[in-house]
């Protein structure tokens, strides 16, 4: 008898198009028996699910209507019909909006395990997360010791990850936007950023100009519009900006007016690059490398928001985009362990 016979699976589909800002009518729950691995393949019952911003730009077009919903997961292998995956082991892979998953061994990547690190930080600070804050500071900006940065969007996953690696790093003035003042204290209190502003409160070339008034030489852009503007005003010459993302457009009816100042990429020598991080994925080991042991020496935290059970994810996810989190938005099952 099927030791999951008296479970069931759930996935999370997307069922419509959202115009404008999601709504949970754009979802659906779908049940069905738990899945029962073929030869080569493995049962993996998911623990911890991440809902990150790109999911929104994804919605409108790449994320196929009425299937499951792609995402980063972690899950232990309850059911294994290949020797290279063991019983019990804890994986990670992108089959994510499910409770349960049929993988091969080839999709995912099994998880080193680290005296005092939590499973969860795979999912914000040794996960994409933190490998998009590392990429964008090592390759792309190349940020230097002693250099001077802003972040938009500072208190989310990617912009507290950034704050706490460039800290690492040695950069000497770090600066951060965010949405409330509670957030923008705890960038200051608990992330370590030098100064940080509500972008609520008032034009943001001035908030920035008031935050950094000697300039920055790079900025890391997770928003764009006014404050990739803005940021452009700021840099010194020969400054460097990192774009990874456009939270301000996603959900957006109409293009963004900003930024209307670049012109003055070319006047201060500026460089302006973008990246995926899955180009990147080669840099994992160099993250945990980096990484673990400022987390077990307590330099480097965790910034997490941890909601449990899966049929909150939806929820999360409209949290999420709407702000309701500092640092990384992640699910946890209610049967995983801290």
């Amino acid at each position: 008898m099927n030791e999951h016979s008296g479970a069931r699976a759930r996935t999370v589909h997307q069922t419509a198009r959202p115009h404008g800002f999601p709504t949970p009518d754009d979802f659906a729950f779908v049940e069905s028996a738990v899945p029962e691995p073929a030869p080569g393949t493995a049962l993996v019952e998911n623990l911890y699910w991440s809902v990150d911003p790109y999911h929104r730009e994804m919605m409108d077009g790449e994320f196929a209507l009425n299937a499951p919903l792609e995402g980063r997961t972690i899950g232990r292998v309850t059911a294994s019909r290949t020797p290279e995956l063991a019983e019990g082991e804890i994986v990670f892979h992108r089959q994510g909006w499910r409770t349960h998953a049929v993988v091969t061994p080839e999709e995912v990547r099994r998880l080193p395990r680290f005296d005092g690190v939590p499973l969860s930080a795979y999912m914000s600070i040794l996960g994409g997360t933190g490998l998009t804050a590392y990429v964008g500071l090592t390759r792309i900006a190349r940020l230097q010791e002693g250099e001077d940065l802003f972040v938009s969007a500072a208190a989310g996953g990617v912009g507290t990850a950034t704050g706490r690696l460039a800290r690492a790093m040695g950069a000497r003035r770090i600066v951060g936007s965010a949405g409330s003042p509670a957030k923008v204290a705890y960038l200051t209190e608990q992330v370590g950023y030098d100064a940080a502003f509500d972008y609520h409160a008032g034009p943001a070339v001035d908030l920035l100009a008031k935050a950094a008034p000697d300039g920055v030489d790079l900025y890391v852009d997770n928003v764009g519009g006014e404050q990739l503007e803005a940021a452009i005003e700021g840099l010194r010459e020969f400054g460097r900006i990192v774009r990874i993302g456009t939270v301000a457009q996603y959900n957006a009816p109409q293009p963004l007016s900003a930024p209307r100042n670049l012109t003055e990429i070319v006047e201060k020598s500026l460089r302006m690059e973008g990246f995926h991080v899955r180009n990147y994925r080669d840099l994992q080991d160099e993250l945990y490398d980096f990484v673990v042991p400022h987390l077990q020496s307590g330099r480097i935290g965790l910034d997490e928001t941890i909601v449990d059970g899966f049929d909150q994810i939806v929820t999360a996810f409209l949290g999420m985009l709407r702000g309701a989190n500092v640092g990384k938005m992640i699910i946890r099952a209610t049967t995983a362990q801290p």
